[in-house]
């Protein structure tokens, strides 16, 4: 019984952290295909932007935490906005660091996922994803919220345990380039915005209070580091 359970143990380690091959070049380039297809059409957009908003609101939540703030929830809302609300000092570095964290989250995870897929872990990154949502899951104070949340995980566990391999670096590879591609777009919506006299209280105003920067400025770090991510990520990503 030991012996059975420490073999399964240490398969399921393999299974999990153990370097899987990387898929054919053309599946590379027909999830770009995809991730394009869900970024680019405004009507498409509109729904797959949801993902992104879950990426955003995350990263608000999960640096509040790491910064000593209080969270007290993140709710997501069906036209793709959403709000995370956090207690503590509202001012100083864990207030700009949290307030920062929204516009820069998508890009960065995808950069973080292109350097695991570079390496071969696949799966890992599955499961690490799987586990990100559950922890958000925890955060979330409103139905559409939660709904959403649980959809996106059950679909990484259903990949996850129930896919193949091939497949799975597929889908790997799709969400990896949804979260670079669609990571740049909010940016250049917040900026149009703006434009317009829209958006009074975006991250980059709320930053701009905070810091005494420009919210212009912070806009264009919100375009740099998608943008860098982007072209970092794509360079793993194609084996450049």
């Amino acid at each position: 019984m030991y012996v059975n359970a420490s073999t399964g143990a240490a398969d399921l380690w393999d299974r999990v952290f153990g370097s899987q091959s990387d898929p054919d070049q053309w599946v590379v380039f027909a999830t770009v295909a995809v991730a394009l297809a869900a970024v680019v059409p405004h009507n498409i957009w509109r729904l797959s932007r949801n993902a992104i908003t879950i990426a955003h609101e995350g990263g608000h939540g999960i640096v509040a935490l790491l910064s000593g703030r209080r969270l007290d929830g993140i709710r997501l809302h069906s036209d793709t906005s959403g709000l995370t609300v956090s207690r503590g000092k509202p001012s100083g570095l864990g207030m700009i660091l949290t307030a920062a964290a929204g516009y820069t989250a998508p890009p960065l995870l995808g950069l973080g996922g292109a350097a695991l897929l570079a390496a071969g872990h696949i799966t890992a990154l599955l499961w690490l994803a799987t586990a990100l949502l559950v922890a958000l899951l925890v955060m979330i104070r409103n139905a559409y919220g939660a709904l959403t949340v649980i959809l996106t995980g059950g679909t990484f566990v259903l990949v996850s345990w129930l896919a193949g391999p091939q497949v799975q670096a597929a889908f790997a590879y799709v969400v990896v380039w949804f979260l670079l591609l669609g990571g740049v777009r909010p940016a250049f919506e917040l900026q149009s915005k703006r434009r317009r006299g829209g958006a009074g209280d975006s991250d980059a105003d709320q930053l701009s209070r905070l810091t005494h920067v420009p919210a212009g400025m912070w806009l264009f770090f919100f375009h740099a580091v998608s943008v860098c991510s982007l072209l970092g990520g794509s360079r793993w990503l194609l084996g450049l």
